[in-house]
């Protein structure tokens, strides 16, 4: 890595510390310049003139810069990368191999660098993977869901990607480290504090075998806002976007909507019409064309390229009755369960001629299902 690289680097990350993620002003300057270019003229107190083509309202520019100015001191430096890459934490830019181009869709809004702590390969990891979300007010119904589908999405070898917070994200995270697939967990404040607290030792456990992923640098604490700003990155880093319980407020809504406007696979999972917890979720499939999955087939089904998983065409338990054509069908319906009854009897009470009847009685007994007797023809109670 050359001296440049290392200055843009560095200039990444104190731009995060600067601006807001999810700031599309300083992301259509990113889109012009440099990192370290756009730091210096933040530093300077104005744009640099070829930036100001990309500025539709000079007022907001100088606000902007005022706002980014005010954060100027306590900038990391170096040192600071260098320690915390010590503690296991990494600063992915997007030009490096780990970046995951799908970002780029969120357009402006992308983030500028990630922070990840973890040894999965955070490209590789979401190439074949999907966001799982719900409320944090999670029923027991919705927390044996979300675990069952993080387990089976896990075993099939897809990653989960969630918020984790408490209820769903938290469920469908504790499901997925069960296998041997990675799940990413995307949070709104620095991975050296993740939050909630009591999710502790959940993080540990994803930071040793997955990733803990955040546009917010080490040391920050979490905002009411920066829960939604974050769901952007889970809708765009996913193939698909699942919810699996979720009330008419509920911020997993957030998630689904981005989704929704980045063109991805929106799906959710139903509950019972009574359910206020479930109303989000009816919701979107009514209105936004949410698909309706109850398992890992549908969502791989839903996800993956036309033919690579068909999802089993689900029927209730084979019985032996199922073997049967129409006419044998009809004719053992017309049979008397007890007593007995002649084959022109039979063949009139199943509306078919003697001939069938009596070809279609043979087969029964052949099979088991029917019985000749003193009485007439009458049916096995046991079939094969």
């Amino acid at each position: 890595m050359t001296a440049d690289d290392h200055q843009q680097r560095l200039a990444r990350a104190r731009l995060a510390y600067l601006a807001e993620p999810g700031d599309s002003l300083l992301g259509a300057l990113l889109r012009g310049h440099e990192p370290a270019a756009v730091l210096a003229a933040i530093t300077a107190g104005q744009l640099p003139a070829s930036a100001r083509p990309l500025v539709r309202h000079p007022g907001t520019v100088t606000r902007a810069l005022h706002r980014w100015a005010a954060r100027a001191t306590g900038l990391p430096t170096e040192r600071d990368l260098d320690d915390w890459l010590r503690q296991g934490i990494r600063l992915v830019c997007p030009e490096d191999p780990e970046w995951p181009p799908q970002l780029g869709d969120l357009g402006d809004g992308s983030p500028r660098a990630l922070w990840v702590r973890g040894p999965a390969d955070l490209r590789f990891a979401c190439l074949r993977s999907v966001s799982v979300v719900g409320s944090r007010a999670a029923t027991p119904y919705g927390t044996h869901v979300a675990t069952e589908l993080g387990a089976a999405l896990g075993e099939r070898g897809c990653a989960v990607v969630s918020g984790g917070a408490y209820g769903i994200d938290g469920c469908v995270h504790r499901g997925a480290v069960a296998t041997p697939s990675p799940t990413v967990a995307v949070l709104a404040c620095g991975v050296d504090r993740p939050y909630p607290l009591g999710h502790s030792q959940l993080f540990d456990v994803i930071a040793a075998q997955g990733a803990l992923v955040s546009e917010w640098p080490p040391g920050q604490h979490p905002t009411r806002h920066g829960f939604l700003v974050r769901n952007r990155v889970i809708a765009a880093l996913t193939r698909g976007t699942v919810v699996v319980e979720a009330g008419l407020r509920s911020g997993a809504l957030s998630t689904a909507r981005h989704a929704r406007d980045l063109c991805r696979p929106l799906m959710a999972v139903p509950g019972p019409v009574t359910s206020a917890a479930s109303a989000g979720c009816h919701e979107i499939m009514r209105e936004w064309a949410a698909v309706c999955v109850t398992g890992a087939a549908d969502v791989l089904d839903h996800i993956s390229p036309a033919g690579e998983h068909v999802a089993e065409r689900r029927r209730g338990p084979a019985r032996p009755h199922d073997t049967l054509d129409q006419p044998a069908a009809r004719v053992l319906d017309a049979i008397p369960a007890r007593g007995g009854a002649t084959p022109v009897a039979i063949a009139a009470a199943a509306g078919v001629d003697l001939d069938t009847a009596i070809r279609c009685l043979g087969a029964l007994a052949a099979s088991g299902f029917a019985a000749r007797g003193e009485r007439g023809w009458h049916v096995r109670h046991r079939p094969p």
